[in-house]
């Protein structure tokens, strides 16, 4: 195996309700923990997400309420998962954008503050945009020369996904072969939260990257404009996203 590994790497895809991460829930998830030793563990879980799946979402992956009305719910399976995932990395396809941020507002539900800030996070579609710009069916077909079968399906996608990074690494010896180079290269280390709303310059201050105030610097906008971080509390954003925020408000507090 070409992928060095200090520790687990977890390759994950979640099927879900709909498409916001601060909204909507996982409806099944599919955990491939990759060991340095090369070891491979494979979990896959149907969760019953307490809310209705969205018709668009069902067209997609097939799964109905009927299916997971007796499965237990992300809350009562959360300890489980979060022991899972214990000191690991993350993989997935597309997943810096969408899915590790609505695993990780799952966890906040269940009452757990999941920690991120020392997690490296690869995302094998941004390497396949930066090398072959398609789409995980292509991916597959290209760098495996398979079909991929039973495509929206949290395991096959899954495990898609794995065959496609080590692939990857196979084909491309000019892109890094370690954690911390593919984390760069999935393009998560300049965010300061998962979903891209706040995001370090060069020197390592956040600044907000959406909306009016978008290249500013956070505490400057905080400090000028207090209503604004009520306002974030009180808008449909990622709870990671209000917890960077609230983080940052309570050290300008202890800065004066």
């Amino acid at each position: 195996m070409k992928l060095q590994l200090k520790r687990p790497l977890v390759i994950f895809d979640l099927e879900t309700t709909g498409i916001n991460p601060s909204q909507d829930r996982i409806v099944e998830i599919c955990l491939l923990k990759v060991f340095p030793d090369g070891r491979e563990e494979i979990r896959t879980y149907r969760v019953n997400p307490g809310i209705p799946i969205s018709a668009g979402a069902m067209e997609i992956h097939g799964i109905t309420d009927a299916d997971v009305a007796d499965k237990p719910s992300f809350k009562e399976l959360s300890q489980e998962f979060h022991n899972f995932l214990k000191d690991c990395d993350f993989g997935g396809f597309n997943s810096n954008k969408f899915d590790f941020p609505l695993l990780v507002e799952e966890f906040y539900r269940a009452g757990i503050e999941f920690e991120v800030d020392k997690r490296r996070f690869i995302d094998a579609q941004r390497i396949f945009h930066f090398k072959e710009p398609r789409n995980l069916k292509a991916a597959y077909k290209f760098y495996c020369d398979r079909d991929l079968e039973n495509a929206h399906s949290a395991e096959a996608d899954t495990v898609a996904t794995w065959e496609i990074l080590k692939a990857q690494l196979e084909k491309y010896e000019d892109i890094p072969h370690d954690l911390d180079g593919l984390h760069r290269m999935s393009g998560q280390n300049n965010l300061a939260d998962l979903a891209g709303r706040l995001i370090l310059n060069s020197s390592g201050e956040v600044l907000f990257n959406f909306g009016k105030h978008k290249g500013r610097p956070v505490k400057t906008v905080l400090k000028d404009e207090p209503g604004y971080y009520n306002w974030m509390m009180d808008g449909d954003f990622p709870q990671q996203t209000k917890n960077v925020l609230t983080r940052i408000r309570l050290s300008m507090r202890n800065d004066g």
